[in-house]
């Protein structure tokens, strides 16, 4: 119970910019004066917490303003992508304090790309600055589907040879780091409530725009990520049922008829990008930003390909919110800066049309607040959660 009080308050004073007094915690979690003034002196002795100056407006004694401590605790994040692997150094605020990014190493060999990894990280580290003995442990968001309780990669598209690959635990021997792995677009998620802001707090579906389409689901503040870590595979509801077919049988789902790589094969097949089919995560990912460019530029038939990708990918994002009634959708991910001027253009009024709860309330639609790290940021944030955050599992008290 004890852990549990310490991380509601620390995740009390997290949430506000400003930080908070002891007497306005007390007001906002319901703990004893005394609970608060002795968990407060816990955490300043950690240097998870520093009383940054007094304030008063009014009658009575100023109050000591109690904020999180930056350099109290840190994280490392990686985020690997098909394409490309990115790095990051988190503080406790969720600031980035050193970040890295190379291109994932080819070939079938994940060994190769494990020892790639550690060494990028040892050189981050030492880079960085930061004591070694501050760092919590290190996050990895990888493509789903993944093994949540073993740590383990299985079979990603587009990372061929990975199929049951025990990343956790390979990390964990070639960096000397407590590993947690973890989904892409759950760790995108994750990242929004620690970094991105108001768009982060509350109830939202993170829409990750990568090689594949998914969603990370937050509601009431906390990460949902289903029995097996899985939650968020979106990419079988349909959404144009006269589309083309998908490996599951239907046709027009999300995975046959908007991911970035069916987009570019269509402006392939059309004469609007030039050469043979894009097939690598690194092709499609130089196609892709090339259509975009196009249809920015002008192109009225680019321009109608991902108009229509906008109207696809609102007709899936409304069966999740209808589905869980979320005041909020954020989008990012590695494909999002390219599609973000016409799809927020777009979307905000295709997904109040086909809102349930439209009189009720409205659902707001907005980029990340993290930028483009946000898969890594995530990553190193799953620590910090971890860590951290108030988890009703911490509420389980040992016999």
């Amino acid at each position: 119970m004890g852990d549990f009080n310490l991380t509601v308050i620390l995740d009390a004073i997290r949430r506000t910019t400003g930080g908070l007094s002891r007497v306005e915690l007390a007001q906002i979690v319901g703990l004893s004066p005394q609970t608060i003034s002795n968990i407060s002196r816990r955490l300043l002795d950690q240097n998870l917490i520093v009383e940054a100056g007094k304030e008063g407006s009014g009658p009575g004694k100023p109050r000591t303003i109690l904020r999180l401590n930056p350099a109290g605790m840190y994280a490392l994040g990686v985020h690997l992508d098909p394409a490309v692997t990115t790095f990051v150094v988190l503080d406790l605020v969720g600031a980035v304090v050193r970040h890295s990014r190379i291109k994932t190493p080819g070939g079938n060999d994940p060994s190769a790309v494990i020892t790639t990894i550690a060494a990028e990280l040892a050189q981050l580290v030492t880079d960085s600055g930061v004591d070694r003995s501050r760092i919590a442990g290190l996050g990895v968001a990888a493509p789903g589907p993944i093994d949540l309780d073993n740590g383990t990669v299985v079979d990603p598209p587009l990372l061929p040879g990975w199929d049951r690959v025990e990343l956790r635990e390979a990390l964990a021997r070639a960096t000397g780091y407590s590993v947690l792995v973890d989904k892409d677009v759950t760790s995108a998620a994750v990242a929004e409530t620690w970094a991105g802001g108001p768009s982060g707090a509350g109830s939202f579906v993170f829409m990750y725009m990568g090689t594949g389409i998914g969603c990370g689901i937050v509601l009431n503040d906390e990460v949902i990520r289903g029995t097996s870590g899985n939650a968020g595979e979106i990419g079988h509801i349909v959404v144009d049922p006269d589309g083309p077919p998908c490996d599951c049988g239907q046709r027009g789902c999300v995975k046959s008829s908007c991911i970035p790589q069916v987009l570019v094969a269509e402006a392939e097949a059309a004469g609007i990008l030039e050469g043979s089919r894009a097939s690598s995560a690194a092709e499609i990912k130089q196609s892709f930003a090339d259509l975009c460019a196009r249809a920015y530029g002008g192109d009225e038939r680019a321009s109608a390909i991902l108009d229509k990708s906008a109207v696809l990918v609102a007709r899936a994002v409304s069966v999740v919110t209808n589905t869980l009634d979320v005041e909020r959708v954020v989008f990012g991910g590695p494909f999002w800066t390219c599609l973000s001027q016409r799809y927020l253009e777009l979307i905000p009024s295709l997904l109040d049309t086909n809102s349930a709860a439209r009189l009720i309330h409205p659902i707001e639609v907005v980029g990340t607040g993290v930028g483009e790290d946000v898969g890594a940021i995530g990553a190193a944030s799953l620590v910090l959660e971890h860590t951290l955050a108030p988890r009703a599992q911490r509420l389980l008290l040992e016999s």
